[in-house]
């Protein structure tokens, strides 16, 4: 992925400007807060909780946005305080990977009395798998026989995916592990798939070329090993043993 010149400091600058005093933590979470990034493939999530925000200052950061996302990166998830301290029901998977692993960048984050409920978990993390799942099949319908693409397409899916692989641990009460391989192989293990060609997508995108052969096989894995997961997921009931909630982690 082509990376443009924005960077984080860039980024925090150009909210600072923006919002001002209203600015009240800037957040680095997922895979780049706890050095595992892959350099050109891993994109950076940010947080920023602000006291207010309105329909002037959104307009004001247009051009920051834009920049950031042709950088290569996803939306910046942007939350007044109130909607930070009372959203961990809906977005339970981003809260889980925020209150496992993050960076300040700017400001404080409250944390208190802040948990992931594992039921909400559950939902979304299936919901998130059966729409991986789609966009894989459309994706794969694009693609064709274009071997070029199928490995696009491959590259491009891998670190949603691994979110959602981390979510899974989390309902078994399991801190993921940092290492992707082995969060494939023990989701994999639990869920009754394949871990092979989950592997050799982890191998792609840290620079071990597919042969086109292998690109087909691959994705063909692939796809089988999501329509495992999802069904799984569909019938998932927590373990007895694990807690009911994830708390968050003091950094």
């Amino acid at each position: 992925m082509a990376r443009a010149s924005m960077s984080l400091d860039d980024l925090v600058q150009q909210l600072r400007q923006v919002h001002g005093n209203a600015l009240q933590a800037v957040v680095l979470y997922g895979s780049a807060a706890s050095g595992e990034q892959i350099v050109g493939h891993s994109d950076f999530n940010v947080l920023v909780i602000v006291s207010s925000i309105d329909v002037v200052q959104m307009r004001s950061l247009g051009q920051t946005m834009r920049a950031w996302a042709e950088a290569g990166n996803p939306p910046v998830l942007e939350l007044t305080e109130q909607e930070w301290r009372r959203s961990a029901d809906i977005f339970p998977m981003e809260y889980a990977d925020i209150l496992e692993r993050h960076r300040l960048l700017h400001g404080t984050l409250a944390l208190t009395e802040l948990v992931v409920d594992k039921h909400y978990l559950r939902l979304q993390t299936e919901q998130e798998a059966m729409g991986k799942l789609l966009r894989l099949r459309r994706g794969v319908m694009v693609a064709g026989t274009d071997a070029a693409r199928q490995i696009d397409l491959l590259r491009s899916s891998f670190s949603a995916l691994m979110v959602i692989f981390r979510a899974v641990s989390r309902l078994h009460g399991v801190k993921p592990e940092r290492d992707a391989t082995r969060v494939i192989q023990d989701v994999a293990a639990k869920c009754g798939f394949d871990p092979a060609p989950f592997t050799a997508v982890s191998a792609l995108v840290r620079g071990t070329a597919l042969s086109n052969g292998e690109a087909e096989t691959v994705l063909a894995g692939y796809v089988r090993g999501m329509d495992v997961l999802v069904g799984y997921l569909d019938r998932f009931t927590s373990p007895s043993a694990a807690p009911e909630v994830i708390p968050p982690v003091q950094s």
